[in-house]
């Protein structure tokens, strides 16, 4: 009746109102009289003025711009994407999606569309959005910057920083030297052209590099504490040379650039002693995400560009500014995380690609049409590499690093990437490089790039006999080892219970290992300790409440099923226990990495699936995911299923093929450890014909009397899974189980479904 109603008032209001507007139109008809009404009369060439407006409105400077965005994120995720499955950081992807679309292949073989695309009078509004992109990123790396570690490790990473800059900037000024006749731009003074190429190859990519190092497992090693703060060292006075070099070079020499130092001078001090105090005042009133509202944000938002406007009216250029606005945030490392999610998926995946691009559109390999030019750029390239990587290495060994650390930080120190990019764009824009030099310069920092990774697999390869980083557990066959992969600490407080069942009674003969994986780039390095400290509270709460010594592992890793596989094999366990879906690492090419998602299997869905309304984990068993880490794994795997574990005291274990007698053992370590009552259903005879499965029984029977009992019965009654704690069932008997819709699904307990090494 009320949809009546409803309907009648619609159709009421709609029908009246409209006719209010016809009579409207026909009365205000009559005040078109005495005025000139051009009528346009209809003729047959209403498809030709409907194409010619279309492209009208595709040459809208609108219009051009939203293409150029899609275009450029669409092709430079791909790549990103592509370079990261092959082991190279994706801002390489990114920079070659720019080469790609720019006049060294999209614009040289497909002229007509690269002008369509990016036509010239466009490029300005694409090089002003970039912009701001660049400006939003260096205030993240500005956040990312942690001042207490350069505090607390100053003299090793001064040392080394230092000296990483000085050399190559030194072999950059003589390379300058030799170069100026030849490519220095004409009206353009060789301290400026010397100051720029000096700049161009003593910088560090200290983004990339914290990911590498993250990546590769050793950020919490001497090793990575020492790289990383000589990278952020290193950042930090790269960016405060570069304001100097840009004064200079727009000012002419050294003594016309006092004036804009001074004003330099003073705006920093007043940064930090008036804005830092502020904005610690407000970040502490409001250091949590409920507190931190939009007019709070807009506050340091509001600081990021003042700060930006300011260094770029003095004249040394507004991502010096952005990076200080960063700098100056407060140090609450939580408040800056939150922050950071904020602003960093408009700056990385929206707005940086841009940049990326439009130095892509810069950069003309085609100019390079001569043997000799491209003898210059194998030259800068070497002197590039020699400065940086000896420069670092050097250092490291005089602060009393081994050969093998020394050469892993030169290496390290050698990634220039992104950060190299923003030096060139400066120097080009300036007027100090010509494109052929900029172009020879792009080429330099996607090699320093490309070569970190294959170089630190050479360099450990070649000291793999004679220093190891980190110690290798080497497999004591008298402990009885599980390794816990979990996603969220309740996941892995459901592990550790399940795991504890399994072991309580024989912690001298046991060992577990909680492990907590996270992409790559879902982490920043300077809250790496305080993301773990959380993630593993819980567990180390629930160890202690069941007296259970446990081991916590963290580490970053770009692909999480095959790093969980490799802890797994290299550390010779027993056991690795994981929920099920909760490996699941998914990337998107349009988005940031997603990470992880828990699927909680609930009565409701495996009661659809039974009937035939959904299919469970998209017509198999398991997800893509664990999948993968069933097949990568070479030790026995434990996949669980969570229904709420409180207790390990009544066990289910049915007994369908042959190989199903193996889960016996379980049943025994789960008597002997927590005094689990256990009943094994026989269900096809496979224990009745197995003198040694019986025999086994019976030991457990002398053993522990009444807490185990075996059944031969081919039906259970519906209740009696609903009063078990946990069914154990092997993998191919579970998969069964799905394939045939078994009724059991509906009533399950928590379940812990066994892969031995045989299955597939």
């Amino acid at each position: 009746m009320k949809k009546i109603k409803d309907g009648a008032f619609y159709l009421g209001i709609v029908g009246a109102f409209s006719i209010v507007m016809y009579w409207i139109v026909v009365i205000g008809a009559g005040l078109e009289k005495d005025r000139n009404i051009i009528i346009r009369q209809s003729d047959n060439n209403q498809w030709q003025e409907f194409i010619a407006a279309m492209q009208h409105n595709l040459q809208h400077p609108l219009a051009i711009l939203l293409a150029q965005i899609v275009t450029i994120i669409v092709i430079a995720r791909l790549l990103g994407w592509v370079c990261k499955k092959i082991g190279q950081p994706s801002v390489i992807g990114e920079i070659t999606a720019g080469i790609i679309l720019g006049p060294s292949l999209i614009g040289m073989y497909f002229p007509e569309f690269s002008e369509a695309l990016f036509p010239a009078k466009s490029l300005p509004n694409l090089q002003f959005l970039s912009q701001i992109g660049l400006i939003l990123f260096m205030f993240i790396i500005g956040m990312e910057l942690d001042l207490k570690v350069l505090r607390n490790k100053a003299h090793e990473a001064v040392v080394i920083s230092h000296a990483s800059m000085i050399f190559p900037f030194a072999l950059g000024m003589i390379l300058a030297y030799y170069t100026y006749h030849s490519f220095a731009p004409e009206g353009i003074q060789f301290l400026s052209f010397a100051l720029f190429m000096g700049i161009a190859m003593s910088v560090t990519a200290f983004p990339v590099l914290a990911r590498i190092v993250q990546e590769r497992g050793i950020h919490k090693t001497r090793l990575g504490t020492v790289v990383i703060t000589c990278a952020a060292a290193d950042d930090l006075t790269a960016w405060c040379v570069l304001a100097a070099v840009i004064a200079i070079v727009k000012a002419g020499s050294f003594v016309s650039a006092f004036y804009i130092i001074a004003l330099s001078f003073m705006y920093v001090l007043g940064m930090i002693f008036v804005i830092k105090p502020f904005l610690k005042r407000v970040g502490d009133l409001h250091g949590t995400r409920e507190n931190l509202s939009k007019p709070i944000v807009a506050i340091f938002l509001l600081i990021l560009l003042l700060s930006a406007y300011a260094t770029e009216v003095i004249g040394i250029h507004a991502l010096f500014g952005a990076f200080m606005a960063g700098t100056m945030m407060p140090e609450n490392t939580r408040f800056r995380s939150i922050f950071i999610e904020k602003v960093e998926d408009v700056a990385l995946v929206l707005l940086l690609p841009l940049f990326f691009v439009f130095t892509g559109l810069r950069t003309q390999i085609g100019l390079l049409n001569d043997p000799y030019l491209w003898k210059i750029t194998g030259l800068i390239i070497l002197v590039a590499v020699a400065g940086k990587f000896i420069g670092s290495a050097l250092a490291a060994k005089f602060v009393g690093q081994s050969w093998k650390n020394s050469l892993t930080i030169g290496a390290l120190m050698n990634t220039r990437g992104l950060m190299e990019l923003v030096v060139l764009n400066i120097g080009y824009d300036l007027g100090v490089l010509t494109p052929e030099v900029f172009t020879m310069m792009v080429i330099m920092a996607l090699v320093t790039t490309v070569m970190t990774g294959p170089a630190l697999t050479f360099i450990n390869y070649a000291f793999k006999t004679k220093v190891k980083e980190i110690p290798v557990e080497v497999k004591d066959v008298s402990k009885y080892k599980i390794l816990l992969s979990f996603v969220t600490p309740e996941s892995g407080k459901t592990l550790l219970k399940l795991a504890n069942g399994l072991t309580k009674k024989s912690a001298n003969q046991s060992s577990l290992t909680a492990m907590h994986l996270s992409p790559t780039n879902e982490l920043h390095h300077y809250n790496t300790e305080e993301y773990e400290k959380e993630i593993f509270k819980p567990i180390i709460e629930e160890s202690q409440q069941l007296n259970q010594e446990v081991t916590t592992l963290f580490k970053a890793a770009s692909d999480i099923n095959i790093e969980t596989a490799d802890v797994a094999n290299k550390g010779n366990y027993d056991l690795l226990l994981f929920g099920l879906g909760e490996s699941i690492f998914q990337g998107s090419l349009l988005g940031k990495v997603i990470g992880f998602t828990t699927r909680i299997i609930n009565p409701e869905k495996l009661l659809n699936t039974v009937t035939g309304k959904e299919k469970l984990f998209d017509n198999s068993p398991f997800d893509e995911s664990t999948k993968l880490i069933l097949a990568k794994t070479q030790v026995p795997v434990g996949i669980v299923i969570d229904k709420n574990l409180e207790k390990i005291e009544r066990v289910f274990i049915p007994v369908f093929e042959a190989q199903d007698v193996a889960l016996i053992n379980y049943a025994q370590k789960l008597i002997q450890n927590s005094g689990a009552h256990v009943v094994i259903l026989d269900a096809s005879g496979q224990i009745k014909n197995n003198i040694a499965a019986i025999e086994k029984i019976r030991m457990i029977q002398q053993s522990t009397p009444n807490h185990i009992v075996l059944q031969n019965e081919r039906v259970i009654e519906k209740t009696f899974l609903q009063h078990q704690d946990v069914m154990i069932i092997s993998l191919n008997s579970w998969k069964k189980l799905v394939d045939t819709k078994s009724v059991w699904l509906t009533d399950i307990p928590s379940t812990l479904i066994i892969a031995e090494k045989t299955e597939k």
